[in-house]
């Protein structure tokens, strides 16, 4: 304990405060701050935060080896740092690529906290979820083959440029338009993000698990596969036997009931209100303006 406590000390004596801060310092905190910021977004945004985890401990483990100055895993490391780093390039190559152009296509100025006259995106509704569930057994009882992918946390916005856009408010008359047979949308997936329907006919990475039942057909196994890939709840539609099933965490729940079906979209409602709790200030403020306007214009009339 003495010795880490030394080394904690020594390092710590290294960053101690600048005797003058000037603006360039000012600029180069705000700019830092801004890129890690959109780093952090990045991470929870794909699959590359739970390859993270595993780099912080391989990083910490590095520390605790230099602390008690254990030359040869040290010595490994150093020898294959620069292979290291040009297997992380390999394995994050899609996200990073995907990152660079979002870079390329953002406003820097959207990031500060002026106030925005966007609209707050929309919470994961009670009548959406009864929508859901209503339009997913209709469709089992006709035999009517679906597949709906409900996002989550990590994006699917990659899916969905496979797709035909649709933004509509996500109804059990809509969802069943869709999925019709012979019709133009019904072949493929639907993405529903919040309360509304984002794209119809995207493309779903196929599951590779061989431990899936083999008279399984594509729509299911598309449907484990996206959820091995995201964090995303798929609703699958059986066309052959019109069994309801879900999708999620690369486990296949096969010829669920309603109320199973229920308590997995209010399950996932609940995260998704979670992380929509906190509203920044200004559009709180925004809000009490247009409260207040519409009291006074009540009051003149």
């Amino acid at each position: 304990m003495h010795g880490i406590w030394t080394w904690i000390v020594s390092r710590a004596a290294d960053f101690g405060p600048p005797k003058t801060i000037e603006v360039i310092d000012v600029i180069q905190i705000l700019l830092i701050a801004y890129f890690v910021y959109h780093l952090i977004r990045w991470l929870q945004n794909t699959k590359a935060y739970t390859l993270l985890k595993g780099i912080l401990l391989i990083v910490a483990f590095v520390i605790v080896a230099n602390i008690f100055e254990m030359q040869t895993i040290l010595w490994l490391f150093e020898n294959l740092g620069g292979v290291a780093i040009t297997a992380v390039v390999i394995i994050f190559q899609p996200e990073l690529r995907r990152v660079v152009e979002q870079l390329g296509e953002k406003n820097p100025l959207s990031a500060l906290p002026f106030p925005s006259n966007q609209e707050e995106a929309e919470r994961f509704s009670d009548e959406t979820i009864g929508e859901l569930v209503r339009a997913s057994f209709e469709m089992g009882e006709v035999k009517t083959g679906a597949l709906i992918v409900i996002e989550k946390t990590i994006t699917l916005e990659d899916y969905e440029k496979t797709g035909i856009p649709i933004d509509g408010i996500l109804t059990s008359q809509l969802l069943i338009n869709i999925f019709e047979h012979n019709t133009p949308l019904h072949d493929g997936a639907v993405i529903v993000r919040g309360n509304r329907v984002t794209a119809a006919t995207c493309y779903l990475p196929l599951s590779d698990n061989m431990a899936l039942n083999k008279n399984l057909g594509t729509r299911h196994r598309a449907g484990v596969g996206i959820s091995e890939m995201t964090d995303s709840l798929t609703i699958i539609v059986s066309e052959e036997t019109g069994n309801v099933s879900y999708a999620q965490g690369g486990e296949l729940h096969t010829a669920v009931t309603p109320g199973v079906l229920r308590e997995q979209l209010h399950q996932l409602q609940k995260l998704s209100i979670k992380s929509d709790e906190k509203k920044s200030w200004y559009h709180v403020r925004r809000l009490r303006k247009e409260g207040e306007k519409k009291n006074e214009t009540k009051t003149s009339e």
